[in-house]
């Protein structure tokens, strides 16, 4: 375990529910806390908590640009050398692909400055390829699958 004695932070309440968001008529556009909303609940692959109560993710490092189909999302480790980066960075990536309409194009990046190997691991998350062979690694999807809270294989 990289980082044993991890801070807590609070969840944040969840979001109340308007008239507008009924209206099956109204076109409701995606912005960046109803996908704050998608990831926010993702496990951390070493504690029984959540990514936001650990602060590896933030609304406001959430970036929707719906008309463009654009997602963009910083997510900060606990600590700078933390082993499961990219395994964090790859559970929100597949959370957004499987949740989210397949118009949209899903950026997940660290947060600049907040991790030793920023540069390789963004590498590999922008990677379709990388991303695609990862997850066809039966026991990689296991981990990703339990961080989302969900036991099948795709």
């Amino acid at each position: 375990m990289d980082n044993a004695n991890p801070v807590v932070y609070a969840r944040t309440t969840e979001r109340p529910i308007t008239p507008g968001m009924l209206n099956e008529d109204l076109a409701d556009q995606f912005d960046a806390r109803e996908v704050f909303d998608l990831i926010r609940v993702i496990n951390d692959p070493e504690h029984p908590l959540t990514l936001e109560e650990l602060g590896v993710v933030s609304e406001a490092a959430v970036q929707v640009d719906d008309p463009a189909n654009q997602i963009s999302i910083e997510f900060t480790p606990t600590i700078p050398h933390c082993s499961q980066a990219t395994l964090i960075g790859l559970s929100i990536r597949v959370k957004l692909i499987r949740s989210l309409p397949s118009r949209f194009k899903v950026g997940v990046r660290i947060a600049p400055g907040t991790h030793n190997s920023e540069e390789a691991i963004n590498k590999q998350l922008a990677d379709k390829e990388r991303v695609a062979a990862a997850l066809e690694n039966t026991h990689l999807l296991a981990v990703v699958n339990q961080c989302l809270g969900e036991m099948r294989e795709h």
